[in-house]
């Protein structure tokens, strides 16, 4: 019969492939007697076959060389915003095949609200990814960190540190629990950053991960090499990377620690790993209290969406020792209320069941651990042997021994220092609570857990949350703090958000994933690069202090500018996108600053501070030789020198940058300002694109007044067609 069962194919070098019987002429369908039997995934509720998972005989050389050399290449030929529009275009896509995954995604045990969280969710980090690389990342494939270090007294040598994409291949080994957002949340920062990916998924779940990938490959929106599949196991997989590579892994730490140890120096290694993670009830969270029923609600929330298979779950409820009782009693209640465990199709299912049979099995031996060890079962059956009675999915209602079924189960733990309660983890919907004497003591058996993911406090008390504040940072990668004012809108302690890091230090691995650009930085390597404005200038796309300039001169407001020969040039602001470059500027000015200047701007604006007033007072402070001009009286005079004022391809200025003044202006003083034209950044979805100029304010005795960066919105065409 196994051999009837289809088997699962992996997506690698661009087409679809199955594992073939070496020893049939010609090769045999790995579907065909005789083939590889692989290993034969059930459906999580009622046990029947779903696929077979194997990958053997492929060429994981060929497929990490695929990426490399193809993968590479076509991602190095698009800039980050072209990279981030197809995240855009790949999430609506899926978007659209949401019905599908749902229905898929039942067979692993999945809710629709799980589902929710998995399929939406991973839809979401490329939604996320998208926008952030447009709207955070440039137009191109070198990303600035920080500003330019000056190296030499007359600014001829330089450094900067500059971030440019990773030469190889980044593999991801991913958990069960999470077959859509899990590789997703990975492959959207890695991509983005230009980065081809291979992706290794647990076998259990690896055919709903097959049939995004799918999806993504039927509507043409990978780019070759960019991604590959392997269904199956990946044997010696990381024995073949090399500097350049990386891995992101997600499972247990034991594992984690096993493959950190198998690959080869230079390769990156990140491990998201299991956690015991703790929520901490604050003293003044008492029955009846927000906080209270936040609590409650939160805990039951994380015993039972995915059945509890979540590395961000609560496993401890740190309470104050009064209120053990009380708490115990209402999760108890609510569980009762709230909780139908039964096929994830049949209406009215609130959980459903773990992944596997194998998991199920698992999760008992770790919970018989934790009972040995004092844990008193308090909620649900004591009976684990027992098949649980569930709702199946005609509605009817019995034992499903078929399936990976089981009840949520609440422990309680009598010594908060037993060992086993800071180090077992029973992955599902298992969670056990343990009373604290104090602030401090709650600290303590949250830094017990040896690094978590993630502890939630609830509390409306600043002083409790600030007493746990530093602690808790220590020893873990998020800290949620829940009160009455976010309860509604929190996110949730074990939803990991795109825009935070989703890690933690010690057993959770010491990894980051997620996190906003800081992930896209993950598949990247910092270099400090060292040279002239000019060559700086000319690696980096962005203009450098010193670097060769076109159109200088000091025209009156609104005129061309003319270069140092005399010539009539063109006015930078009369340039569109596509004829303007980089090192384009104007000089304009100088201006004179009268006395009416500043008193008519105090009075106009109502600015009237002493400096700008007060001949005696400002003479007494250490910063001014006597009343000085205001310094957005001389931002507004500067752009009132430089700005073109017709219409033209300058849309709109949209703000400032990294404004300072450094000399302060007295009346009779005159300013000057050069405009250069540093950073252009075309956007691939609109008609325009951003430009940040350099803009530098001198006075009569070629001091610097003040430096900032000048953004606006510049037109790609004018006139526009």
């Amino acid at each position: 019969m196994t051999n009837t069962v289809p088997v699962l194919p992996s997506y690698v070098r661009d087409g679809w492939w199955t594992p073939a019987d070496a020893s049939a002429p010609g090769g045999t369908a790995a579907n065909a007697p005789g083939a590889s039997r692989g290993v034969v995934v059930h459906d999580a509720s009622t046990g029947e076959p779903v696929t077979r998972v194997s990958a053997e005989g492929l060429d994981l050389v060929a497929v990490l060389d695929h990426a490399r050399d193809v993968g590479q290449k076509s991602l190095g030929d698009l800039t980050i915003h072209e990279r981030a529009v197809l995240l855009k275009q790949m999430a609506l896509e899926l978007t659209a095949h949401k019905d599908e995954l749902y229905e898929v995604s039942a067979r692993t045990g999945a809710t629709a609200r799980d589902s929710a969280f998995d399929v939406d969710g991973g839809i979401g980090v490329l939604f996320t990814y998208s926008s952030k690389g447009r709207r955070e990342l440039p137009n191109a494939n070198v990303v600035l960190d920080g500003p330019p270090e000056v190296l030499s007294k007359d600014g001829s040598f330089l450094g900067r540190h500059v971030y440019t994409r990773l030469a190889g291949v980044a593999v991801q080994v991913n958990a069960f629990n999470f077959p859509v957002w899990g590789p997703l949340e990975k492959f959207a920062p890695a991509f983005l950053a230009g980065v081809p990916t291979v992706i290794k998924p647990a076998t259990p779940t690896a055919y709903l991960t097959e049939v995004w990938v799918r999806i993504l490959v039927d509507a043409g929106l990978l780019p070759d090499g960019s991604l590959q599949l392997v269904s199956g196991g990946a044997r010696d997989l990381l024995g073949h990377l090399r500097l350049g590579d990386s891995v992101a892994f997600t499972g247990s730490a034991d594992t984690a620690r096993r493959l950190r140890g198998s690959v080869a120096e230079g390769v990156r290694f990140t491990a998201e790993a299991d956690s015991i993670n703790a929520s901490v009830l604050g003293p003044d969270g008492v029955p009846g209290s927000a906080e209270f029923d936040a609590y409650v609600r939160q805990l039951v929330t994380e015993m039972t969406t995915k059945a509890g298979q979540k590395c961000t779950a609560i496993r401890r409820a740190i309470v104050p020792e009064a209120l053990v009782d009380d708490v115990v009693a209402a999760v108890g209640a609510r569980l009762q209320e709230k909780v139908t465990v039964g096929d994830p199709r049949a209406a009215g299912v609130t959980m459903g069941p773990l992944a596997s049979r194998e998991q199920r099995e698992e999760l008992h031996r770790q919970v018989e651990k934790l009972t040995g060890a004092g844990g008193r079962i308090v909620a649900g059956p004591t009976d684990l042997a027992t098949p649980v009675e569930v709702v199946r999915a005609d509605g009817s209602l019995g034992p499903a021994p078929d399936g990976a079924f089981t009840a949520p189960l609440l422990l309680r733990f009598d010594d908060a220092e037993a060992a086993a309660l800071h180090d077992v983890e029973a992955f599902g919907p298992v969670a056990s609570v343990v009373g604290y004497r104090d602030v401090d003591h709650a600290a303590e058996l949250v830094e017990r857990g040896g690094g978590s993911l993630v502890t939630s406090v609830a509390t409306s008390d600043p002083v409790v949350a600030g007493a746990l504040f530093g602690r808790l940072c220590a020893a873990n990668g998020r800290v949620l703090f829940l009160d009455r004012d976010d309860a509604r809108t929190s996110t949730g302690h074990g939803s990991p958000v795109p825009h935070l890091v989703h890690g933690g230090p010690g057993r959770a691995g010491g990894g980051e994933e997620l996190g906003g650009v800081r992930a896209v930085h993950h598949y990247m390597q910092r270099t400090a690069i060292q040279g002239s404005p000019r060559m700086l200038t000319e690696l980096t796309g962005v203009w450098h202090t010193g670097a060769p300039v076109r159109g200088s001169g000091a025209p009156v407001a609104g005129a061309d500018a003319v270069d140092g020969g005399g010539t009539a040039v063109v006015h930078p602001f009369r340039k569109a996108l596509d004829r303007l470059r980089v090192g384009d500027q104007v000089v304009a000015g100088p201006h004179e600053v009268t006395l009416a200047d500043v008193e008519h701007f105090a009075e106009f604006t109502g600015d009237t501070f002493y400096a700008h007033m007060d001949e005696a007072a400002a003479a007494a402070n250490p910063f001014f030789p006597g009343r000085v001009a205001h310094g957005y009286l001389l931002v507004s005079f500067a752009a009132g020198l430089f700005v073109d004022p017709d219409p033209g391809p300058v849309l709109a200025n949209y703000g400032l940058e990294n404004l300072r003044f450094l000399t302060p202006v007295s009346p009779g003083d005159r300013i000057t300002v050069t405009l250069t034209a540093k950073q252009i950044i075309p956007r691939e979805t609109d008609d325009y694109g951003e430009v940040h100029w350099d803009a530098v304010l001198r006075n009569q005795d070629d001091e610097t007044v003040a430096t900032y960066d000048v953004l606006t919105l510049v037109a790609k065409e004018w006139p526009r067609e």
